[in-house]
């Protein structure tokens, strides 16, 4: 993998003490890396990129070898690492940001390293300097691994830095200067070839799925569905009529929907269109619907159920689409304070009402509403929860002053620093009744274990009830039974809705069989 680093040897050029500016103490330096502890491997290899971060002598040339090299090396490692990281619903709070700054940290160093290469790119280079001809490669590497911090940002909800755009728009007016925007070459770990306008475009479109509802594993997909669908995407220098989203390659500042035209029109635009890259999603997403397979030749990155990836897909062909999305519901500015619990436990035991309207001992918390509409809530939290916060989170909720309680669901999550989020929440009922089911097939009610769920009463659809349950509760072949005022009732399923890592919401058929 490393015989490649010496190709450019004869212009490193100076004089430098860094290890890794000798090729054979940086081989031997590679060759040691641990094999069988991909985090201690990849914080050793981010630690050598981290110390070439201030070497002001140390040759481009030479840092353009190092850098490739240590990202082949980083690959295995980091593939690793982020198949662990998509199972963040499961991991700890420190566990999660351990595994969330390795892979972050990387491509943030690795990126700048190759933003110092492109700024050493000369038509005759001297000693220590890069030649023209590696401009398509390096764009290339530089897209991508800037298109990597900003997909881990997206992980973190933020914050999202726009600053990044510009670097990313530099690569790309750099790789146009040399007329060789469109050339095609190899990028590690992705299979044909690829081009610096492919990567970047891709970005662009990442960035316009407004995808800060989605958990990161949901992301990931999403990313590599936009990959597949991209050739049918048009990407145009000029606003067209139903051209959807634009940048600016001079601005720092992400891909904005194009509601009215820019300012004033400039080289330097880029505008999307949707096209037949649209209906060529809602056609797969029709076939997952209808109970068909996840098609071979869409490479995801792992094997995943038809319904996350159909999941995926609604969201992209919503987003995505010739008329995005519109809210459903007017907005209505409010400023006033909220009680929040989190967790199906802690909401049970409010919803019982056995220990009044608000039980001491709860980890109660205090959201600040800003806005009001008619399907949730939009809130500010200048200090961060724990472990708990994130999308798909269930909660429990009171207004100030009020004495009943809500269920909701966070829909949407994002930082703008490390202390401080937004939040939008979906309101699933404003009441809600705590209820102790079991098993209908059970042959003793008396014996058979319980279990705590809730039974929303409003925003159901004509004869169904909505059940929020706990995790791996529901059964498509099991009908549930519960006991209220002196009646027994029966829950016979119809479909699940939504499973998260917590809890399932599903839908069931209510019926009374009797008193006890």
């Amino acid at each position: 993998m490393f015989e490649k680093v010496a190709t450019l040897g004869g212009m490193w050029g100076g004089k430098s003490d860094h290890p890794l500016a000798n090729p054979r103490e940086m081989r031997k330096i590679l060759s040691e890396l641990p094999k069988d502890n991909a985090f201690k491997a990849q914080d050793e290899i981010t630690g050598w990129l981290e110390s070439l971060a201030g070497i002001d002598d140390f040759p481009v040339g030479r840092l353009y070898d190092v850098a490739q090299a240590l990202e082949e090396a980083a690959y295995p490692h980091l593939k690793r690492l982020s198949r662990e990281y998509f199972q963040a619903a499961r991991l700890s709070r420190s566990e999660e940001k351990r595994l969330w700054s390795i892979n972050y940290g990387f491509w943030r160093l690795l990126s700048a390293a190759y933003a110092r290469c492109l700024g050493g790119v000369v038509d005759k280079p001297g000693v220590g300097e890069l030649p023209s001809s590696v401009v398509p490669a390096l764009c290339v590497r530089l897209i991508a691994a800037l298109g990597a911090v900003l997909k881990w940002e997206q992980f973190h909800y933020g914050p999202m830095r726009a600053e990044l755009w510009r670097p990313l728009g530099q690569a790309l007016l750099a790789a146009e200067a040399a007329d060789a925007a469109e050339k095609p070459v190899p990028l590690i770990g992705k299979a044909g070839m690829t081009s610096p306008v492919i990567e970047y475009q891709k970005v662009m479109v990442f960035q316009a799925a407004s995808l800060g509802s989605l958990l990161p594993l949901e992301i990931e997909i999403a990313e590599r569905l936009i990959a597949h669908f991209l050739g049918g995407f048009v990407f145009t220098r000029s606003a067209l009529v139903d051209s959807v989203y634009w940048s600016d390659l001079q601005l720092a500042q992400p891909p904005l929907r194009l509601a009215r035209m820019p300012a004033c029109a400039t080289p330097t635009q880029r505008f999307i269109k949707p096209a037949g890259a649209h209906q060529d999603m809602l056609a797969l997403l029709d076939v997952l619907k209808r109970g068909g397979d996840v098609p071979a030749e869409l490479d995801l990155g792992g094997q995943y159920q038809p319904k996350l990836v159909a999941r995926v897909l609604n969201h992209l062909t919503s987003y995505l689409a010739p008329v995005p999305p519109q809210r459903k519901h007017d907005r209505h500015r409010v400023m006033h304070r909220m009680s929040v619990l989190h967790g199906l436990v802690n909401a049970f035991v409010v919803f019982s009402g056995e220990f009044g309207g608000r039980p001491a001992g709860l980890p109660i918390e205090s959201w600040v509403v800003e806005n009001v509409s008619r399907g949730g809530f939009g809130a500010v939290l200048g200090d961060v929860p724990g472990e708990w916060l994130r999308v798909g989170a269930l909660i429990a909720m009171q207004p100030e002053g009020g004495d009943n309680w809500l269920i909701g669901v966070v829909r949407r999550y994002h930082r703008e620093s490390e202390n401080e989020a937004r939040i939008g929440i979906e309101a699933l009922s404003r009441q809600a009744n705590a209820l102790e089911v079991h098993v209908r097939s059970a042959s003793s009610y008396g014996a058979a274990a319980t279990t705590p769920v809730l039974l929303l009463l409003d925003g159901n659809e004509a004869g169904e009830s909505r059940v929020i349950l706990p995790y791996g509760a529901f059964s498509p072949r099991e009908s549930l039974e519960y006991v209220r005022d002196g009646r027994r009732f029966v829950l016979e399923p119809v479909s699940l809705l939504e499973q998260t890592a917590d809890y399932e919401l599903a839908r069931y058929r209510q019926g009374a069989i009797g008193t006890v």
